[in-house]
């Protein structure tokens, strides 16, 4: 079916105390595996494209528009959402693409140009429509919000909203990205103070780390949108490498790449239900 507004998925989400999964597309296959999964499931899904990922394509146009191709063909309710985006030439190259929302990262320079800058990019998104995510880097660092350690103050973050009007806020809460082992630990105390003083949506980045009763925990203490790229990754990758390790012969893609896919297919279909449980 045609793309949904993240702003739409997201207001469902608040309005149900549920968690919405949002999960990083890495290639065709990837998205493909994301929206099969969904629909297996029954659930609405944002499809993430990151910076990284569109280096890798060399573009940004070809992996999108793969995407909503793929978003199309699916039964899936599915949003298209611009992942950790530094450059604001991709911000505004993925406005004029139609994307539903845009996460603009700005973490890594002063604060003070963070906010800024951030405030710049969310009024012209917001002029065309778009929702917008952004993130509360480290004061006094330059490793994000998401290096070891880092956890986001809640007064700050309230006022990181009231100067840049964004609509959703990555918060640093103890996970860190490109985690292999789901061992993170969660401060839940800080997500419920954090979702009390924030008056907008809460993302937790990093959630391939997290365990499946502690994502749960998060959401039901306040975290709306839940990002998952490495684990989904992994999945993707053991399967790959169990078919050419049976097969050593093989040589056509498909073969293998294809049982890869269904295998991020099923858990994308598993986490999904894990994250928008009750």
């Amino acid at each position: 079916m045609p793309l949904v507004s993240t702003s739409e998925l997201i207001a469902e989400a608040v309005a149900a105390g549920r968690g919405l999964p949002a999960f990083n597309v890495i290639h065709l296959e990837s998205a493909e595996a994301i929206l099969g999964g969904a629909a297996d499931a029954g659930l609405p899904v944002i499809l993430q494209i990151s910076e990284n990922a569109v280096k890798y394509h060399g573009g940004l146009a070809p992996i999108a528009e793969a995407s909503r191709a793929a978003a199309e063909a699916s039964p899936a309710r599915a949003a298209l959402h611009l992942d950790h985006a530094m450059d604001p030439a991709l911000v505004r190259e993925a406005l004029g693409l139609g994307f539903g929302s845009i996460m603009f990262d700005a973490a890594h320079l002063p604060d003070e140009e963070n906010r800024t800058l951030t405030a710049q990019i969310t009024r012209e998104a917001h002029a065309v429509g778009v929702f917008v995510e952004a993130e509360l880097g480290e004061v006094g660092g330059k490793d994000g919000a998401h290096a070891p350690g880092v956890r986001t103050d809640p007064d700050d973050a309230a006022r990181f909203v009231a100067d840049t009007g964004g609509d959703a806020r990555a918060v640093a809460v103890g996970s860190s990205h490109a985690m292999t082992q789901r061992t993170a630990a969660l401060d839940l105390d800080l997500i419920g103070r954090l979702h009390a003083a924030v008056p907008v949506p809460l993302v937790l980045h990093g959630s391939s780390g997290v365990a499946d009763e502690l994502l749960q925990r998060a959401v039901a203490a306040g975290m709306r949108k839940i990002n998952v790229s490495t684990h989904l990754n992994k999945v993707f990758t053991a399967a790959v490498r169990e078919v050419l390790e049976a097969n050593p012969e093989l040589v056509d893609s498909r073969k293998y790449l294809g049982p890869a896919r269904e295998a991020m297919r099923a858990e994308v279909a598993r986490l999904a239900a894990v994250i928008t449980s009750p």
